[in-house]
């Protein structure tokens, strides 16, 4: 039994809220270990030290903090196997999902070590008489991060690797459902030179979260989570004068084309949909077939693939995905199920009754498949988060396209096709922030964005890419005019560069 606590000034520190929340294993239900709990003052402990370390942190040279990045990298790569089946067994993703996780956040790191590169300011030689104008970035001080369970090395690192190599110090507040490779991202961050104090990882729940939002010290805030819960840091964070950066809930779109490769659609579909037991952001839960024809002939191609998904515990390298993360995710997407067949939608394939020998208190679930899903279900309207795929039929490609632009979230979309007129047409117009053509998770590269619109965004910059760069720093520009240019006497109009 573990017993898991912070990670405060390059050390570990035991909980002392007296609070604990059992870290489980998905695959048999077994209890792994125990998490603190922060309450407000040990959030204000990691703070203040975060504080103190973080002016020598800004001061060392960009290329010198990049050289740690390099470091880091190589010090994940020597553990990368022990890694990934930590995060399998605390998450319940497979082994090879795991490794998927953390390389997706490793590319950000690879990003960030151009850091030098991506902090260069503006400079204008002779902007006025004996006058030149420059600008600057410089780091916010104290930001913080409060992360899902879904991604618990990616998401981290897409937050923490761009916050470090501007200069800031950084607090972590990660999913208590599986804190242990987020903790042993910081222990690797100091092992690669990392100053004590720079990377702090405060486990905890809804009360380390107001402490983070309403501390006067921490000046930016990173999100990814549900919607209703994104709105509440958005909103408090906001009103405490802190930039906020917070991404919720999806229900990403997979448009079928007449004339679009249906062996590659379908083999999309089924990745896309039901990898990860459907536990993504960027999962695909609504396919829309554009045309009778093209319907039928998914369904058919669907069903049997659906059904001969391989579930599995997370070790098992042939399963297709593991279990859910917690009893309470298979309870709730049980329910999704339930409720689509009150609703009228006609379930196909009904993975509910799923149970695994020698693992039946698992939290498994075979993978599910509805057709004949309307806008005007729940089931569409909602994020089931799991392994549960909705057929929307469109007549035309119209149809198709009003679906994704008119829903409430606005994550990922895709549309598989051959005609290029008509992808090019789609991804002009479509109203959401990511999209794929023939590709089923439009997750951008590391040096692009990543970032929804609608009810899946919040707040002006996105994560990862130069937008990170530009929200965790500041621009300061400077206006410089030296004795030999003054002219002598007071100037009581506004300046110009005439």
């Amino acid at each position: 039994m573990r017993d898991i606590g912070h990670f405060i000034g390059g050390k570990h520190v035991a909980g002392t809220s007296g609070r604990t929340a059992d870290v489980l294993q998905p695959m048999d239900g077994t209890v792994q270990g125990k998490v603190a709990l922060a309450n407000a003052e040990e959030m204000r402990a990691a703070v203040e030290n975060a504080k103190a370390a973080q002016p020598a942190w800004a001061a060392t040279n960009p290329q010198r903090r990049a050289r740690i990045f390099m470091k880091f990298l190589d010090l994940v790569h020597a553990e990368y196997d022990s890694l990934a089946e930590l995060l399998a067994r605390e998450h319940g993703k497979t082994i090879p999902d795991a490794k998927g996780d953390i390389q997706r956040g490793l590319e950000v790191v690879e990003f960030c070590i151009g850091a030098p590169h991506l902090m260069k300011g503006e400079f204008t030689d002779g902007a006025g008489p004996g006058i030149d104008v420059y600008s600057m970035r410089q780091a916010l001080g104290v930001v913080a991060g409060i992360t899902p369970f879904n991604f618990p090395a990616m998401i981290p690192l897409w937050k923490i690797a761009p916050a470090l190599a501007v200069g800031n110090a950084y607090i972590l507040k990660p999913s208590e459902r599986d804190p242990g490779v987020p903790m042993r991202i910081a222990e690797l961050f100091i092992e690669a030179g990392l100053p004590a104090g720079i990377l702090n990882v405060v486990n905890g729940d809804k009360e380390a979260v107001d402490a983070i939002l309403d501390d006067p010290d921490v000046k930016a805030i990173g999100f990814v989570g549900s919607t209703p819960i994104a709105h509440y840091i958005y909103s408090r964070g906001c009103a405490n004068g802190k930039r906020v950066q917070c991404f919720g809930g999806a229900k990403n779109h997979m448009i079928i084309m007449p004339d679009a490769d249906m062996d590659q659609a379908v083999d999309a579909l089924i990745g896309a949909g039901y990898g990860s037991a459907g536990e993504r952001c960027m999962a695909v839960s609504v396919a829309v077939p554009v045309g009778k024809q093209t319907a039928d002939r998914l369904i058919e191609a669907l069903v049997p693939r659906v059904e001969s998904l391989k579930v599995g515990p997370s070790t098992d390298p042939s399963a297709d995905f593991g279990p859910l993360v917690t009893q309470q995710a298979l309870d709730r997407v049980k329910g999704y199920v339930d409720l689509g067949i009150e609703e009228g939608a006609n379930l196909l394939v009904d993975g509910r009754d799923f149970k695994l020998q020698g693992y039946e208190n698992g939290y498994y679930m075979g993978g599910c498949l509805f057709d004949n899903v309307t806008p005007d279900m729940r089931i569409y309207k909602e994020e089931i988060f799991g392994p549960v795929l909705s057929v929307v039929r469109a007549d035309n490609y119209e149809d198709a396209l009003r679906l994704p632009s008119e829903h409430e979230y606005g994550n990922g979309v895709a549309i598989f096709t051959r005609d290029g007129d008509a992808a090019r047409d789609f991804a002009s117009r479509v109203q959401v922030g990511m999209v794929g053509i023939n590709v089923p998770i439009p997750v951008p590269i590391a040096y692009y964005t990543f970032g929804g619109w609608k009810g899946s965004g919040f707040g002006d910059l996105n994560q990862h890419g130069t937008d990170a760069f530009r929200f965790y720093t500041k621009t300061k520009t400077v206006t410089s005019r030296w004795p030999s240019g003054v002219k002598d006497g007071a100037e009581f109009v506004i300046p110009t560069m005439g």
